[in-house]
C-alpha cells in the first residue's frame, strides 16, 4: 500500500509514493514491507520487498537509489545507480537524471520528496530532528538549485512522520533547538500534567521548507507512533524495549 501527495500527482513526468509497511513479505516485527537493509530482517525478504516498491513505481529495483542516512546534511547529486548495500552516506539525494528512483527510509523521520518538473530535477531527503535543526531541508534544495531547480518552483511533499502528539521530548531536547534556531519556540506545546513539551515535527520541517524558498509544501497527516497499522516506528519499538524495527520506502522519480 502506498500513499500519495496530491500536489506531487500534479506535476507533469514525475512519480512518487510514501509507502506503509503493508504489502511486502517480511514477517514477524518486520511484517510486511520492510525496506532497511541494515535492520536484522532476512535479507532475501528485504530485496523482494525493494523490487516490489520499485515495480510499483514502474522502476526496474537496480535503479533504486538509497543512502546510508546518519541523520546529517549531505545531500548528493546521483548520476547512476549504485550499489545500496555499500552506499554512501548522506541524508539526501537530489538527480536530474530520468528513469533513476531516489528514496528514503524511514520510521518515524520526515521523508520529504521534492521536484522542479520544469527544470526536471527532483530529491528525496531524511529529515529526523537532528537533520532538520542542522539544515538538511535546504542543503537538499541547494544541492536542487545546482542541478537548475528554482525553489519558486519546487513543490515539496512530507510523508507520514511522527505527529506531535506522540512526539513528547525533554527539557533539555527544547533548550538544544532554542539555542541553535531562535525561530522554533513556536513548534513546542507543554505536554498536559507534565514538564515535558511536545514537539511539531511535520510544522518544524513545513518552516524550514519556507525558509529555503520553496512555498508549495503539503504536509500528509499521518502520525507513524500512532499508526501501527500502517507504519512502523522507532519511537514505538523503543517504547515496548522492542529491539528491532522495519522502516518504510519513499521514493520519487522522473519519467524517461
Amino acid at each position: 500500500m502506498m500513499l500519495r501527495s496530491s500536489t506531487l500527482v500534479a506535476l507533469p513526468g514525475v512519480r512518487h509514493a510514501f509507502f506503509t509497511r503493508r504489502g511486502g513479505v517480511s514477517e514477524g516485527v518486520w511484517a510486511s514491507l520492510n525496506v532497511g537493509l541494515r535492520s536484522g530482517d532476512d535479507p532475501w525478504r528485504v530485496a523482494r520487498n525493494r523490487t516490489l516498491a520499485a515495480e510499483a513505481l514502474g522502476v526496474p529495483a537496480e535503479r533504486l537509489v538509497t543512502a546510508r542516512q546518519v541523520h546529517g546534511t549531505v545531500a548528493l547529486k546521483v548520476c547512476r545507480p549504485w550499489d545500496n548495500a555499500a552506499a554512501p552516506e548522506a541524508d539526501a539525494l537530489v538527480t536530474d537524471r530520468p528513469g533513476l528512483l531516489l528514496g528514503v527510509l524511514t520510521a518515524d523521520c520526515g521523508p520529504l520528496l521534492l521536484a522542479d518538473p520544469e527544470a526536471e530535477v527532483v530529491g528525496a531527503a531524511h529529515a529526523g530532528w537532528k537533520g532538520a535543526l542542522a539544515g538538511v531541508v535546504e542543503a537538499t534544495v541547494a544541492a536542487m538549485i545546482e542541478l537548475g531547480a528554482d525553489p519558486a518552483r519546487i513543490t515539496a511533499a512530507l510523508g507520514p512522520c511522527i505527529g506531535r502528539t506522540s512526539y513528547e521530548v525533554g527539557p533539555e531536547f527544547v533548550a538544544r533547538f532554542a539555542e541553535t534556531d531562535a525561530a522554533s519556540a513556536t513548534f513546542f506545546t507543554p505536554a498536559p500534567g507534565r514538564v515535558k513539551a511536545l514537539f511539531d515535527l511535520k510544522g518544524y520541517i513545513g518552516a524550514r521548507l519556507r525558509r529555503a524558498g520553496v512555498e508549495r509544501i503539503e504536509l500528509l497527516p499521518h502520525d507513524t507512533c500512532a499508526e501501527e497499522d500502517l507504519f512502523f516506528s522507532f519511537r514505538r519499538t523503543t517504547q515496548r524495549g522492542e529491539e528491532r524495527f522495519g522502516l518504510q520506502l519513499s521514493a520519487i522519480v522522473l519519467e524517461g
